[in-house]
């Protein structure tokens, strides 16, 4: 019997089994082989280069598939310290501290990666194992080799990062090999991190202009058939290195984030507790992408504080716990108002300016400067701040002062600044607040554009406070 006829018995004889989970009969999924082309395969249709990148649909739709568990792990003090000057050794073990306040007594944030390249890396890394935490792990990233790998097994780290590019793009253009010769070195260095005991993290970057099923699932069989040997967990991050992912249903792959996850799981056999996503955004699609990937079946997002990293940087950190709390319903333990304090610290202490606008963490993200808003802030402020900041964050909703605020937003400013009680708040109509209504007019009058600042309000509201003998409760303006 030739070859073509044996495998067509394979195909019209492949065993019907019941799927537990949905109680319906399925036939064994078709036997993924590698793709060896002899030409790269740039997928020149969806990324013309010299147009802008198209979505093409095909309609073809997968089902939710959310795991029970899922996570957050941190890439801030590697991916996020590729766009940045590096931390100091103080910098890093400070964050880390305030990672395992975040994520909380059930280690939301799961796992921390690491650089080891320079004597300052492994000093923090030292330090940071320390501290003793259960989470975030401390995990590290290493270039592919034998010493490498030796230097993790000494410091004590069960996991590593190994790069494992999977397009043609990096494959043909970067690597200069063929699909079968990188599939190959990338399963001797796998092996080789294996024989030190260690767990390997493989990172696939580029997942997004891969052939899925051409390269990328008859290379996770083969790791899979690797971690069935060695018996020990070998974790796949499916990398949006250009964040061309998209989350729309039926998008054609590589750029659907569903078919993604969907053929991780279901057809290379990748359990869903060693998935991880990692999203770039170029496309300003990092937080839904990486949202979606924890819809359709992987368990761990990978992020960083403030979304630094590689040029439009990562999956904001801050960004996914509150993702994590709207589809789950709670915190799981994790302490947002930690992340009010990570922004204090980078402004003051490291010197990065976060942009004001920021969701959570920016200084006007929740400061509103319509005078119609204000007053609607000051009847109920769920009219126009998203959740109780200040229970969450320790930030209050503000109201800025300018020409549009009018007495509402000056009221709202003054109680809230002040922390005043509910019950002695000010109402638009006492005389502090129409005083300093009559000030903030002059000098818009008088050619002011812009808003007031906390300094120039707080001693104008003394001065009033002086001449007119008002007091604010539990305050001293002398």
């Amino acid at each position: 019997m030739n070859e073509d006829f044996e495998n067509q018995d394979y195909f019209t004889n492949r065993p019907v089994s019941m799927n537990e989970s949905n109680n319906l009969l399925e036939i064994e999924e078709h036997m993924y082989i590698l793709d060896d082309v002899k030409k790269p395969n740039t997928f020149r249709n969806m990324f013309p280069y010299s147009e802008i990148p198209k979505i093409p649909f095909n309609d073809r739709i997968v089902p939710h598939n959310m795991p029970k568990e899922i996570w957050i792990t941190d890439t801030t003090f590697r991916d996020g310290q590729q766009s940045r000057a590096p931390y100091t050794t103080e910098q890093i073990v400070t964050i880390y501290d305030y990672l395992h306040r975040l994520g909380g007594e059930n280690g939301m944030i799961r796992a921390s990666e690491f650089f080891l390249y320079s004597k300052k890396d492994r000093d923090a890394v030292y330090k940071c194992m320390e501290r003793g935490y259960k989470f975030p792990e401390i995990t590290s990233w290493i270039r592919a080799s034998k010493e490498d790998f030796k230097l993790v097994k000494e410091i004590g780290m069960k996991e590593t990062g190994i790069l494992v590019s999977c397009s043609d793009y990096h494959i043909f253009m970067k690597l200069k090999m063929t699909r079968k010769q990188a599939m190959e070195h990338y399963l001797s260095v796998i092996r080789e991190c294996l024989e030190e005991g260690i767990s390997p993290r493989c990172h696939l970057e580029d997942i997004t202009r891969a052939d899925i099923y051409g390269y990328v699932v008859p290379f996770c069989l083969e790791v899979m058939k690797l971690m069935e040997e060695y018996k020990i967990p070998i974790k796949i991050r499916a990398c949006d290195t250009m964040g061309y992912g998209v989350n729309y249903p039926g998008a054609v792959i590589p750029r659907s984030v569903q078919g993604i996850i969907y053929a991780l799981h279901k057809h290379a056999g990748v359990p869903c507790e060693l998935i991880e996503w990692h999203g770039h955004n170029d496309f300003y699609k990092a937080v839904s992408n990486s949202t979606t990937a924890w819809l359709y079946g992987c368990c761990g997002v990978n992020c960083s504080l403030f979304g630094i990293g590689e040029r439009t940087g990562n999956t904001p950190l801050e960004a996914m716990v509150f993702e994590y709390a709207q589809l789950k319903g709670h915190l799981n333990g994790m302490d947002t108002t930690v992340i009010t304090e990570l922004a204090e610290y980078y402004e003051k202490e490291i010197g990065y300016h976060i942009p004001p606008r920021t969701p959570f963490v920016g200084k006007n993200f929740n400061v509103t400067r319509a005078g119609i808003h204000a007053d609607g802030l000051l009847k109920n402020e769920e009219i126009y701040n998203i959740f109780d900041t200040e229970k969450f964050l320790n930030r209050p909703v503000l109201c800025a002062i300018s020409n549009t605020s009018g007495l509402a937003g000056i009221a709202h400013w003054i109680n809230t600044y002040f922390h005043i009680p509910a019950d002695q708040w000010f109402e638009k109509t006492d005389t502090l607040i129409t005083t300093m209504k009559e000030w903030v007019d002059e000098q818009y009058a008088e050619g002011r554009v812009t808003v007031m600042t906390d300094d120039e309000l707080v001693a104008q509201i003394a001065k009033i406070c002086k001449e007119k003998n008002i007091s604010i409760p539990g305050q001293d303006l002398d």
